[in-house]
């Protein structure tokens, strides 16, 4: 099995250093965070002329350094390492561990000398409002669960039966490692089950668990579908026989984003250029917490191809909406007004693509369905469909270019193709 080298988070580090900011590294739990910092990053300093004292590296969680959770041991420690004015790179892993952390690492702000990396693991610190702990002098650098690419990387077998397994059981780092199905699902279970919602019960003082539960089944099933808190209310009653109202879950649905397991997408008037209030769609962090939910039993690969595709263009950087196109449709003298959606519009600095996800595409028919939205926009930015089949790369009359999931997924600059 081959090492897994993530770096795209790697450079975001490397990028930010001596920028007198605190890096935090932030995502889902079991996503990497520590490993990129004390490993991955680790490895590079010292590559790159760090001297091996300069680079302090503390595990918080490792019951040896349990003196070190005292907010002043820590600052004297740190302190006592750091013995001349060369440059000291600080990782601190578990850093919410230490009582007023945020006090300890903003004592460090103004040491010219003092180049500071954290990482945490409660729901507290996965929180998205993370940043203003540090009093706008936080710097968060995001990560996913292993892409496509990282966790085909650390085998050496066909890329199909690889993709196969990443949609069923997505790219938690620790299920590379597992060589059954039935280890990576009670894995799966575990740790959705003791982690990730004992977090957001404990962080939120939630009573009403059954009800997050049923709330996660309900979004599970729903992934890539688009919906809103009154919708959700309702199959709350309809189907589940159980009272939970559109305040509360949207409360819930904040809550679940605000820990990184999911994100909410907005629609957006690509004509209009504006924003539609609702409904949203969601999707997961990883393709195998969301089939974990559902006890694999509705895979839904043409739904769960759609978030891999989502996660992929956030994790190269892109800000990700559904697109919505009105048009106008004359047939024997008649008007009529319908809404074309595009997948995926995404964005990045003066760039922009639209996207389109299609699993199979059995026809002439299902063609002309998947492209109907994006022949409806009449800009110049770049127009895509991604197959989930083998397919060379092609440009229609249209501009549209039609590109298979595996050169998308593999290749970084496939959009370019």
């Amino acid at each position: 099995m081959n090492t897994i080298r993530r770096n795209i988070y790697l450079n975001r580090l490397i990028t930010r250093r001596h920028n007198h900011r605190i890096k935090i590294v932030t995502g889902v739990r079991r996503s990497g965070k520590s490993f990129l910092l004390f490993n991955l990053f680790s490895e590079w300093l010292l590559a790159n002329g760090v001297e091996k004292d300069n680079i302090l590296k503390i595990d918080l969680e490792d019951r040896r350094n349990k003196t070190l959770r005292n907010p002043d041991a820590l600052l004297r420690y740190i302190d006592s390492k750091m013995t001349n004015d060369s440059m000291y790179y600080i990782l601190i892993d578990e850093v919410q561990l230490v009582d007023e952390f945020e006090d300890v690492l903003n004592s460090y702000l103004k040491i010219a000398n003092a180049d500071i990396y954290v990482t945490g693991s409660n729901a507290r610190f996965l929180s998205k409002d993370i940043a203003t702990t540090f009093r706008g002098r936080g710097d968060v650098v995001h990560i996913y669960p292993l892409s496509f690419s990282e966790y085909h990387s650390a085998f050496n077998r066909p890329k199909e039966e690889t993709l196969v397994e990443y949609l069923l059981y997505g790219g938690l780092p620790e299920t590379v490692s597992m060589t059954t199905d039935e280890e990576k699902v009670s894995f799966l279970r575990n740790v959705y089950e003791e982690t990730y919602i004992k977090d957001i019960l404990d962080r939120y003082n939630i009573k009403q668990e059954n009800e997050l539960e049923i709330l996660f089944d309900i979004v599970s099933s729903t992934t890539g579908s688009l919906t809103n808190p009154q919708r959700i209310s309702n199959t709350f009653a309809s189907v589940h026989k159980n009272s939970l109202s559109a305040i509360t879950v949207k409360k819930y649905l904040d809550i679940i984003c605000e820990s990184f397991l999911l994100e909410k997408v907005s629609r957006f008037d690509v004509k209009g250029r504006k924003y539609i209030d609702s409904p949203f769609k969601y999707y997961f962090a990883d393709p195998g917490l969301r089939n974990v939910r559902m006890n694999f039993r509705q895979p839904d690969f043409s739904h769960v191809m759609e978030n891999v595709i989502y996660n992929e263009l956030r994790r190269r950087g892109y800000n990700v909406d559904v697109g919505v196109v009105p048009v106008v449709i004359r047939e024997e003298g008649r008007q009529t007004r319908k809404q074309y959606e595009i997948d995926f519009v995404c964005n990045l600095g003066s760039r922009r693509y639209y996207i389109q996800s299609a699993y199979r595409m059995a026809d002439d028919a299902k063609i002309a369905q998947e492209e109907a939205s994006l022949r409806s926009v009449d800009d110049s930015f770049k127009k895509i469909l991604i197959v989930g089949e083998h397919t060379p790369v092609m440009h229609n009359d249209a501009g549209i270019a039609t590109i298979s999931i595996y050169d998308f997924l593999l290749n970084p600059d496939s959009l370019e193709l």
